[in-house]
């Protein structure tokens, strides 16, 4: 049975015996990643804004450490858990029953929000002689360790851009850990890697040997992608984040998206979007992946057709959606 069907049946028989006004309290649970990534803090910080207001919505939130996507969609499936934030290419994998959902679709899936943004990031050495997207050719690029969801992406964005392919570069399997060494030794001359930002990885990087970013909207390949993928979506990566790197990055990538099942309840789904809307400079300040959200952030990365009736009312009561 769901958590988000258990009550706090204790409160009633208490309040019955001594005849108070104890109301149930409804227990819901965001199912998030490994305590180390930005997917947990994410769900704790959701959970804090829900539980300052817990004594007016009668709803407790609790965060739980998962497998992360596509465990945490399987579970909501299974009746196991509540909520929980997946990569917005995996929410649609599974709605349409594609990769890991291949012909099981999940047709109740449903999404709360978008939260922060997993962006295909392009570091370099400031002497390769790579300025934009089109001087890739010819030099040693990391594309991501086989069978990475880093690799698959740099591949597709190669074979949708007509201006650099994969046999026009060098192309290396490292681990993204194994990257900013790679870099100043120069065994490579720069490499993609899809993550939240501020990251150790680049910082560590950008400690160790001067590099540079590389804004990926000028290339045909990402903008085609963009374009057509509803699970994409452009972020920026804001000036002064990391050492040396003075400006801007515009690329794409992925969304971290809060989802779950058509059978929650459209109180605690409204009451989740409408504590963080109501609080959203406080929320910005619980993880630095937050920093530059901007309200129309939280609806990118994914078909507005599949959001829950509860966000659909509290972001349309915030003026964010029409």
């Amino acid at each position: 049975m769901s958590v988000f069907s258990k009550t706090f049946k204790s409160g009633i028989v208490a309040s019955m015996l001594l005849g108070t006004s104890a109301f149930a309290m409804d227990f819901i649970t965001i199912g998030t990643g490994g305590v180390t990534g930005v997917y947990y803090p994410t769900g704790g910080a959701i959970c804090r804004m829900m539980n300052q207001h817990k004594k007016d919505t009668g709803i407790k939130c609790t965060v739980e450490s998962t497998g992360g996507s596509v465990y945490n969609i399987k579970t909501i499936k299974a009746g196991e858990l509540d909520f929980g934030i997946a990569q917005s290419d995996v929410v649609y994998q599974a709605a349409h029953g594609e990769g890991k959902f291949k012909d099981a679709p999940y047709k109740d899936l449903r999404v709360v929000m978008s939260i922060h943004p997993e962006l295909l990031t392009l570091a370099v050495r400031k002497d390769s002689g790579i300025k934009k997207f089109q001087d890739l050719k010819g030099k040693h690029i990391n594309i991501g360790n086989p069978g990475s969801g880093n690799e698959a992406t740099v591949k597709l964005l190669l074979k949708t851009d007509p201006d650099v392919s994969l046999k026009d570069i060098k192309a290396d399997g490292l681990k993204s850990a194994e990257c900013p060494n790679a870099l100043k030794d120069k065994k490579i001359d720069g490499y993609f890697y899809m993550v939240g930002h501020p990251t150790a990885n680049f910082k560590d990087a950008a400690n160790s040997t001067d590099i540079d970013l590389i804004s990926l909207d000028n290339s045909k390949g990402a903008q085609k992608l963009v374009e057509e993928k509803p699970y994409y979506a452009w972020g920026v990566i804001p000036a002064g984040m990391y050492k040396g790197v003075d400006h801007d990055t515009k690329t794409f990538g992925v969304k971290a998206v809060l989802v779950t099942s058509s059978k929650a309840s459209e109180k605690a789904v409204y009451n989740m979007v409408k504590s963080i809307l109501d609080n959203f400079d406080a929320f910005k300040k619980l993880h630095p992946a937050y920093k530059n959200l901007t309200k129309e952030d939280l609806l990118k990365g994914f078909d507005h057709k599949m959001m829950h009736p509860g966000a659909v009312k509290a972001f349309k009561e915030a003026g964010v959606l029409k």
